[in-house]
């Protein structure tokens, strides 16, 4: 009997510190984002004061671009490649974003907000 307890807390322990190992290796600011005519998914983006945020977009029909004009951001988005944009969320407020590479008639219309709280 003792030895069946002892198995069973080492297997909850054992568990437990993989558990503890995902998240650490995890990075909960990175979103995955796409990007295809004519909208941005997701299209609002919300994140904290001070986060490194990462944003990882892929385009998924052709060329597109991302732009948010506030935070001097503007990257290219080529099709069927994962994009990543790195920057600090230094700032409150609500930043419009939209594709910065002509994508056919209602590309005005693709577009966004990045919130930061």
């Amino acid at each position: 009997m003792i030895r069946l307890r002892i198995g069973l807390m080492t297997l909850v322990f054992v568990g437990a510190l993989c558990v503890l190992a995902q998240d650490i290796g995890s990075d909960p600011d990175e979103i995955k984002m796409t990007a295809k005519k004519y909208e941005f998914s997701p299209n609002i983006i919300r994140v904290k004061k001070g986060d490194h945020v990462k944003l990882v977009i892929m385009a998924l029909d052709r060329v597109h671009g991302f732009k948010i004009e506030a935070l001097k951001i503007n990257q290219r988005l080529p099709k069927g490649e994962a994009v990543t944009i790195d920057f600090i969320a230094d700032r409150s407020g609500t930043f419009p974003f939209q594709c910065s590479e002509v994508c056919g008639l209602a590309h005005k219309k693709m577009k966004g907000e990045l919130i930061i709280e």
